[in-house]
C-alpha cells in the first residue's frame, strides 16, 4: 500500500477542510494505506485535548483519538498551535506538535500529497 500525506490548512470558522481531511485520513486507513496528517492555523484546535460534542457542531476529537490508536501520525505545527493558547500541556495523548520541517520530510518521502485549504 501507498503512503499519502494530508496537509490542512484550514481556515476561519466555517471552512469545512479539517472535516474532510479527518474522514479523507480515515477511508485511507480503512483501506491499508500509511497515512502522515499535518494540521496547521486553525485546524491546530483539532490537537486540544478535554474537547467536548456539542449538538449541531463538528466534533471530531473522538475520530482522530481512533486514527492516532490505529497508527495514523497526527502532527499540529507547533508555532501554529502555541500562538493560538494550545501548549503542550493542552495536547491531547499521542498528538504530535512538530515545525514544518517534520511535514515537508513527510511529504518528500510519501507516495502522494494532499494539501487541503489554504485560502
Amino acid at each position: 500500500m501507498a503512503t499519502l500525506t494530508i496537509g490542512c490548512f484550514s481556515s476561519l470558522v466555517g471552512s469545512m477542510s479539517l472535516d474532510f481531511a479527518v474522514k479523507l485520513a480515515k477511508a485511507a486507513k480503512e483501506k491499508g494505506h500509511d497515512v502522515n496528517m499535518w494540521v496547521s492555523g486553525n485546524g491546530t484546535m483539532l490537537s486540544k485535548k478535554g474537547q467536548r460534542a456539542f449538538k449541531d457542531y463538528s466534533y471530531l476529537a473522538k475520530t482522530v483519538e481512533a486514527l492516532i490508536a490505529d497508527g495514523v501520525q497526527v502532527t499540529a505545527c507547533e508555532a501554529c498551535a502555541e500562538s493560538r493558547g494550545f501548549h503542550k500541556e493542552d495536547t491531547m495523548e499521542n498528538f504530535k506538535r512538530h515545525s514544518m520541517d517534520w511535514y515537508l520530510a513527510k511529504c518528500v518521502v510519501s507516495d502522494k500529497v494532499l494539501h487541503i485549504g489554504g485560502e
